[in-house]
Formats: structure tokens, C-alpha cells, sequence
């Protein structure tokens, strides 16, 4: 998914994914996997993974620019993480991403 924005203007990714029945773990271990190596991914600000009293998964991403998503969305870590995902969720993921308007204190010119 691309936005407009420029070179420099973090882009946030956030959404709910819902295991399977008897998928909760799976999904939770593959969820797990994805963020340390996605935090030393170059241009990324925020990531985190939140797991909600109804067992939905909440993942929340912030990028330093749309750049910088793209390339870690085409990382093979990426690649192998949706070949995966179906298995283990209820639906489609409910996603969203945005152009975030609110300054971002470590970002500089």
C-alpha cells in the first residue's frame, strides 16, 4: 500500500489480525518473529505488537518514510511472514496506514 508523502514523513501502519480457533499461539510466535528484526530495519520508528483481552492481535508500525516501508515490505522476513499469515488468521486483517501529521520528535531534517 502506498501513500503520498514526502522522503521524510513517518508513515504508520496499525490493525487487528484475528487467530483461527486453536491458532492463537501460532499466530502470536510468527507476530513475535517479525519484530526485533523489523526494529533494526532501517527507518523504523515504532514497533510494536499488543494482544487484546479478546485474543486479536494488534500490530502498530511507525516508519520514518514511506521509502523506508517499502523497503522493509519487500524484505524476504516480509515475504515469508504472509506466505504464513493466512493459516493462521480469521479473515482478512483489518489494516490501516496513514501519513502521520503530528511531529515526530526523532526525525530531523
Amino acid at each position: 500500500m502506498t501513500t503520498t508523502s514526502t522522503a521524510r514523513t513517518p508513515v504508520s501502519l496499525y490493525g487487528f489480525l484475528t487467530p483461527r480457533p486453536g491458532h492463537a499461539d501460532a499466530l502470536r510466535k510468527l507476530l513475535m518473529g517479525l519484530v526485533e528484526p523489523s526494529r533494526g530495519h532501517e527507518g523504523s520508528l515504532e514497533y510494536h505488537l499488543h494482544e487484546q483481552e479478546d485474543g486479536r492481535f494488534f500490530l502498530y508500525e511507525v516508519w520514518r518514510s514511506q521509502e523506508d516501508l517499502d523497503r522493509h515490505n519487500a524484505t524476504e522476513l516480509l515475504r515469508d511472514f504472509m506466505k504464513e499469515l493466512t493459516r493462521h488468521v480469521d479473515g482478512a486483517p483489518e489494516a490501516y496506514s496513514g501519513v502521520m501529521r503530528s511531529a515526530y520528535p526523532s526525525i530531523s531534517d
